[in-house]
């Protein structure tokens, strides 16, 4: 047996910046690789990744060594970035933590060989050092191979898929130490080598491999069919190897190490390769068949100008504490080659222990012709793995991602505008996939995190979530012939009788006086002038009523008072309209205030306002919109530093009447000027009319959620221009509602990304989050007897749990 103290043989020598010197005297260009998240590359994604790595690598010099490194590691995932602060972000983080899934680094090296020449004995000793491993000054050679280097980095980031970002010397250090450790945490150990067993602290490791153009069968592609998600009306992809990397539920290393080599000179040896081979064709069919590989080449690198001639190997390294489970990895990995139509080597003994100490990417330059298989790049480029887990961001709503159920923070808000320039928001999904669950979902989080919401319902969808926050909630409930308490003429003082106060009380009154017509500048003129001398002559009970009377009792002189002409302002007509919104009118009852009451609203940051006992008056249903409106314009828009949403849900009865599908056009035009987005629900995008309204308001809405729809997403598609990848993805949504670990997935568009995810909750939150059926009556029958919400959810899963013992 063998042993080697990583401390007496370190392979690195000196780091400068990115670049490390090894004891062999190579140098490292070290850069940590950004991929796409797993499931957003469409087929035309992988090709043109392909292509981009393609163009960046052709460029480099002879003699330089490529080596892209992806390390898989089996994590347990820890619930403290998490909120955790309230009843429901706590079930959250309890109900996460300890999850186990797959970490993924990739990292991409460029190697400068001291020894330029590429073709090396069967075996070298990687740690013998070489004098002079460090030069006292950079030479040229170096200088000017990191030109190359930095060139390569460039074109790559300028692809826009892919960040490369240069490592620093104590993640190079890291990277090494984790390498020869063995991945031991908590310790520092040995590598015990013997003809049997690669062993490093707790773990056994072992390696296999494609070192030769024997091991490759007839078809090596840029991506695959993904048969997962896959079905008989769309074609999901992923990268060709993809099955080797996350897919893989163990701890390993995928290596791709490429040797880009000179082109006319290999070209001479395949040739020569080819015709000792037909000499002698006829005394094996194993002779034939690597005769067929090499003219294969060959026709290859003839074919094409732009080809570039590379040596390359692809391995893996995996390791396991238990070594009866190693032999079950490989059988796995060994299973996963055969769907690629790819025979893997199996180094053993001596071959193995090179094969791991090799793969570090020093030493990378060590393997031997035997050791490598000889290709154009561009087929070994199929190789390379595009893709990693999904991203989180640093803020933003909490979903969980599709390998793992792991939380991920997206930032659908988006505060410096990086990926959308509106925020606004749609909801989409049929009737039963969870609208409403979702939207609670989205709507709490912005609400523990400080922005304020208001709640436009016509559904009675939000109940549970008001009662949790019984102090910053408030719910203001239309039942008929009743009022909101909202008077859109109080003021406390003179001080509010602001330019823009009067112009938003004029847009209110005009549009109560002009439904269905245009209003002309000279209008809205005449009416600012009124409403100005009106509050002049009236010291207080500002009203509509009081405004009604005030005009009444004036109109003999107004206009002439105030120089409006007769044609600008119709008094009569005023007085007619206006007539059925006072004293015995039909809707009199909307505008009986003695005293406004929207000071309720000012100091909380969820509102509600529940006007399903209205959602088929469409004169009702308008003025209560307009009545919101001014409402929100006077209380929460007076902060536009302070964040804001405004959600419309059961949107689709509202659309019923044209002019409230204006008055919400409204307010994605003015929440231009807030800090604010506007969100909105629908079963189907069909329930939004086409109209230049609709359209205004699709064109503003930049977040878009879609729920499994079992009709398909044809409409969605055509009107929010999505990509053929957007529809795969949306057509590839499966919900799981049974077992231990219950999800629905998501379509989530962001601007240009889009992705699937998925939604698990723990059952607190389940709890909070039902709209109807039988258990969601049970929890508000025991809140009338608790009135506290997260009393009734605790007793309800108690019950629900003592009920399943049973």
């Amino acid at each position: 047996m063998k042993k080697i103290n990583l401390a007496k043989n370190h392979p690195i020598v000196d780091i400068r910046k990115n670049a490390f010197f090894a004891n062999n005297g190579n140098v490292v260009f070290c850069y940590k690789a950004e991929l796409p998240e797993i499931y957003s590359l469409s087929e035309k994604d992988f090709d043109d990744l392909h292509g981009a790595w393609f163009q960046a690598l052709k460029t480099l010099p002879i003699g330089t060594i490529v080596h892209k490194q992806d390390v898989y590691l089996k994590k347990v995932y820890s619930a403290e970035k998490l909120p955790n602060d309230t009843f429901l972000a706590k079930a959250t983080a309890e109900h996460f933590n300890g999850r186990v899934y797959m970490e993924h680094c990739s990292y991409l090296y460029f190697i400068l060989k001291k020894n330029k020449t590429l073709n090396n004995p069967r075996f070298v000793n990687p740690f013998k050092k070489t004098s002079n491993s460090i030069p006292e000054q950079l030479d040229e050679n170096f200088k000017w191979f990191l030109g190359t280097v930095t060139d390569v980095v460039s074109f790559i980031n300028n692809s826009r898929k892919i960040k490369l970002t240069p490592l620093v010397p104590d993640e190079i250090l890291k990277l090494s130490h984790n390498y020869f450790n063995g991945f031991n945490e908590g310790y520092n150990t040995d590598i015990l080598l013997d003809k049997n067993n690669i062993n490093i602290g707790d773990n056994h490791f072992d390696i296999l491999a494609v070192n030769s153009e024997l091991c490759f069968g007839e078809n090596v592609l840029s991506c695959k069919t993904n048969e997962r998600f896959t079905s008989d009306d769309f074609i999901f992809h992923q990268g060709f190897i993809d099955s080797l990397g996350l897919a893989l539920n163990e701890n390993h290393i995928v290596n791709q190490i490429l040797y880009l080599d000179d082109k006319q000179k290999w070209r001479k040896l395949l040739d020569k390769k080819k015709e000792e081979l037909k000499k002698s064709s006829n005394f094996g069919s194993q002779n034939k068949v690597v005769l067929h590989k090499i003219q294969h080449i060959l026709d290859k690198i003839n074919a094409d100008d732009n080809s570039r001639v590379i040596r390359g190997q692809l391995n893996i390294i995996y390791w396991h504490k238990d070594f009866k489970k190693l032999g079950e990895t490989t059988s796995q990995i060994k299973a996963e080659f055969k769907e690629l139509d790819i025979i893997p080597y199996y180094p053993r003994g001596q071959e193995r222990i090179k094969y791991f100490l090799n793969s570090f990417c020093a030493f990378s330059s060590n393997f031997s012709n035997e050791d490598l298989y000889v290709t154009d790049l561009k087929h070994a480029l199929c190789l390379f793995i595009n893709n990693t887990n999904y991203k989180s961001d640093k803020t933003g709503i909490i979903f969980n991602e599709r390998e793992y159920n792991t939380p991920v923070y997206k930032d659908v808000w988006d505060e410096g505008k990086k990926r959308i320039k509106a925020r606004n928001f749609a909801i989409f999904a049929p009737t039963g996939e969870g609208k409403s669950f979702l939207a609670n979902n989205i709507l709490r989080q912005y609400f523990e995190s400080g922005v304020r919401l208001v709640i436009i319902d016509l559904g009675g969808s939000y109940t549970k979530l008001a009662k949790l926050y019984p102090d910053q909630c408030t719910v203001l409930r239309y039942k008929s012939g009743q009022n909101l308490g909202i008077n859109p003429f109080f003021i406390k003082d003179i001080n509010d009788i602001t330019p823009e106060r009067m112009e938003d009380l004029s847009i209110f009154l005009l549009e109560l006086l002009s439904a269905d017509s245009q209003v002309t500048k000279a209008q809205s003129v005449s009416l600012k002038k009124i409403l100005q001398y009106y509050y002049k002559q009236t010291a207080m009970g500002h009203s509509l009523s009081s405004f009604y009377a005030f005009i009444e009792r004036s109109k003999d002189t107004l206009l002439e008072i105030l120089k409006i002409h007769p044609d600008y302002f119709n008094i009569a007509n005023f007085l007619h309209i206006m007539s059925e919104y006072v004293d015995e009118g039909l809707y009199n009852f909307l505008f009986e205030v003695n005293e406004d009451q929207t000071y309720k609203i000012e100091d909380k940051h969820l509102i509600i306002f529940e006007l399903d006992d209205v959602k088929d008056n469409k004169e009702i249903l308008s003025i209560m919109l307009k009545l919101i409106k001014t409402a929100i314009q006077r209380t929460i828009w007076k902060n536009r530093a302070e964040r804001g949403i405004i959600l419309f849900d059961e949107f689709a009865k509202q659309l019923k009447f044209k002019n409230v599908l204006e008055s919400v056009e409204f307010y994605y035009q003015a929440i231009r000027k807030q800090n604010g987005a506007i969100g909105i629900i629908l079963q189907s995008i069909n329930q939004l009319p086409v109209n230049s309204n609709s359209a205004s308001i699709l064109e503003n809405t930049q977040v878009i959620y879609s729920l499994n729809n079992e009709k398909g997403y044809d409409e969605l598609v055509k009107r929010l221009n999505l990509s053929n990848h957007d529809l795969n993805q949306l057509k590839s949504i499966k919900n799981n509602l049974t077992g231990p670990v219950k999800y629905t997935e998501i379509f989530i568009k962001i601007g240009k990304e889009s992705n699937i995810f998925r939604l698990e909750v723990p059952q607190e939150v389940y709890a909070a989050y039902l709209t109807d059926g039988i258990e969601n009556e049970f929890i508000m029958t025991l809140y009338k007897k608790t009135n506290n919400m997260e009393a009734a959810i605790e007793e309800y899963i108690k019950t629900k749990k003592n009920m399943s013992n049973l």
